[in-house]
């Protein structure tokens, strides 16, 4: 697979706009910043799976009432190395909106993007000390911990909404609206996969707090009345997957044929791709009663499926968006 972010100046065929070095450089830092955020997101992921989550204590910003933890065991390490990448990422984003302001004039869409970009990262950093500060983390099986947990996955499906929309706008992509038919049906798809998205995060703390021991186990705890409604939530994630896979199959090849570029097509290709190998490490993430590797791979995969439909959707809608009419020469 190529890479997602375009080695040229152009993000899509057809384009005329020619990016300036300075240009070019703030798309490069923009693509990286966004992929240094999908590995944020990964640690994250293990702190969740390994219950390192209470690494630091019920502190927040310090961890365990230190800046630095002088003696820390493993599960300090793991909290701590994720809230130091964290940081890092932040001030990423802060970079990015300095690098707008200082390459795009006022007013332009990639300045607004950046902006964006780094409200919803502050309030993904809220969110995380929410959680930490109420001690929604490691062995806490309260059903509040299922709506911030809930939230917080889709605020980063937010931050990556943004942050691809920044990098794309920055490497030359039009401009696009939802204001359409199509708009309406490709919004309805990024709503239905969030939701998708969200069913997954519950799904992986019910994993990690309520383990099964064999496959039969695990699945008599599904259906059980009896059993937390963490575990119950099961059922559900891989019964929205199946559906998923009908909508995009409904939605994006029909989408692909109307918009009729190669690049369309190229974003189509992967995105079925990486759907239907998703529901492969789901089946094998069941079978392996979800190991904490295989839980990572499985976000992973969800991120890079996410980004792709964002970038499907973009070139998909920046063909809806009327352009300027030529004005007669004088």
């Amino acid at each position: 697979m190529r890479k997602f972010w375009p080695r040229s100046s152009r993000v899509s065929e057809g384009s005329e706009m020619n990016l300036s070095p300075s240009q070019q450089r703030f798309a490069r830092f923009a693509w990286g910043t966004l992929w240094a955020t999908v590995l944020v997101i990964l640690w994250g992921a293990v702190v969740r799976a390994t219950g390192s989550g209470a690494g630091c204590g019920s502190h927040w910003p310090l961890c365990n009432g230190e800046v630095v933890p002088l003696s820390p065991g493993w599960e300090t390490l793991i909290e701590f190395g994720h809230r130091a990448t964290s940081g890092v990422d932040l001030l990423l984003v802060v970079g990015l909106v300095w690098g707008a302001r200082r390459v795009y004039p006022a007013g332009s869409p990639v300045r607004g993007a950046a902006w964006a970009s780094l409200v919803v990262m502050l309030l993904e950093a809220l969110l995380g000390a929410g959680l930490v500060l109420l001690e929604y983390v490691a062995d806490n099986k309260e059903l509040a911990r299922g709506w911030w947990v809930g939230g917080h996955l889709l605020n980063t499906y937010v931050l990556l909404l943004v942050l691809t929309w920044t990098a794309y706008l920055a490497s030359g992509g039009k401009s696009f609206s939802f204001r359409s038919r199509l708009g309406l049906r490709l919004g309805f798809v990024l709503f239905w996969v969030a939701a998708l998205g969200m069913t997954g995060a519950l799904t992986a703390l019910g994993d990690t707090l309520f383990p099964a021991e064999d496959l039969a186990s695990g699945t008599a705890m599904t259906f059980s009345p009896d059993s937390h409604l963490f575990v119950r939530l099961r059922v559900w994630h891989p019964i929205m997957a199946l559906a998923t896979g009908v909508l995009l199959l409904a939605t994006i090849w029909p989408t692909t044929m109307a918009v009729n570029t190669p690049r369309a097509s190229r974003w189509a290709s992967y995105l079925l791709a990486l759907f239907f190998g998703q529901m492969a490490l789901g089946l094998l993430n069941l079978w392996l009663l979800a190991p904490v590797w295989l839980q990572v791979i499985h976000l992973l995969m969800a991120d890079l499926i996410w980004i792709v439909l964002i970038l499907f959707a973009a070139e998909a809608l920046s063909r809806q968006v009327p352009q300027p009419a030529a004005q007669p020469a004088s």
